[in-house]
């Protein structure tokens, strides 16, 4: 059997970072965790996920995406970088480009995208530019011809589901009595739960058929329309919600008047429901594969099993 890749988790504290390094360590690749110090001097909270992460074997390595040499320090103990760091670093990639340029052992990089395909939107402001910023990791990785992976699985299940993408301050559930419906509602979309995505990667690391690809996360049972999410919701919960929907124009006209993060997740919204931006092209398999097909044995959690806790 081959030896499993050594990887590096750069942003391994985050939303997404935290699955990623846990997958890892589960399935038993060497992994390791690029922490800042300062996590653990002033943030009891991420300190606590760094002791969780060395009773699980993960190695820590100390050190700053801004400081180059604990970057090349860190990459040059593994064979595989996962990015998984948030919007604001997105563009600071270019230092994780750079180190693993100049240590040239590195066998496969995943930046970070966990989110849609970056090349297939038409998103508007403020999410327009974020998008290009990976748009242009993407680029800077190409140009400098570094083996590559990206995961595209489009809508985490936490930020959307719990309250059926309703943004009401304090909301901790899907509404019972009247749900906003963001265009017509017949716009499928994709849900996938964060541990899924973070097994999914993984298995993707050591597999050459996603090497230079993008690897889409679209199980079949998770890609659903605004419509049929609610009509699931109905039948779990024996009645029928009032339903509004949302036309565009005011979905436009509330973006750009809503304070941030609230005209943030209006303008995801907006590419994910009304565009229709994570299902309106064909995955061509020369340049793209789907992780469901390529792992059919990965049990993922399905959107009716993540709704149905909230019954």
């Amino acid at each position: 059997m081959a030896e499993k890749s050594k990887i590096l988790i750069i942003g391994a504290t985050g939303c997404i970072g935290k699955y990623v390094v846990e997958a890892s360590a589960k399935v038993g690749h060497p992994t390791f965790a690029f922490v800042r110090e300062s996590t653990l001097n002033f943030n009891p909270v991420e300190a606590k996920l760094v002791d969780h992460f060395k009773s699980i074997g993960v190695t820590i390595l100390h050190g700053d995406l801004y400081c180059h040499e604990s970057l090349v320090n860190a990459i040059k103990q593994v064979d595989v970088v996962i990015s998984t760091l948030g919007a604001m670093e997105l563009a600071d990639q270019v230092f994780i480009i750079t180190a693993i340029k100049e240590v040239v052992n590195i066998k496969r990089f995943f930046p970070s995208e966990f989110g849609m395909d970056v090349d297939k939107v038409n998103a508007v402001e403020p999410i327009k530019s974020m998008f290009a910023e990976k748009a242009q990791i993407r680029r800077a990785i190409e140009a400098e011809g570094i083996p590559y992976t990206y995961v595209s699985c489009d809508s985490f299940v936490s930020f959307l589901l719990p309250t059926l993408v309703y943004l009401e301050p304090g909301a901790t559930a899907p509404p019972r009595d009247k749900i906003l419906i963001l265009g017509d509602g017949n716009v499928k979309a994709v849900f996938n739960e964060e541990r899924d995505i973070a097994t999914y990667t993984i298995k993707a690391v050591d597999d050459p058929r996603t090497l230079n690809k993008t690897l889409y996360i679209k199980p079949p049972k998770n890609t659903l329309s605004f419509n049929e999410l609610v009509a699931m919701w109905e039948k779990m919960i024996g009645k029928t919600v009032e339903k509004i929907y949302i036309p565009e124009k005011q979905i436009l006209k509330d973006i750009k008047t809503s304070p941030v993060p609230i005209n943030i997740l209006l303008a995801l919204n907006h590419t994910t429901f009304v565009k229709g931006d994570q299902t309106s092209f064909e995955i061509d398999p020369l340049f793209r594969v789907e992780a469901s097909e390529l792992y059919p044995d990965v049990k993922y959690t399905t959107v009716e099993e993540y709704l149905g806790r909230f019954v």
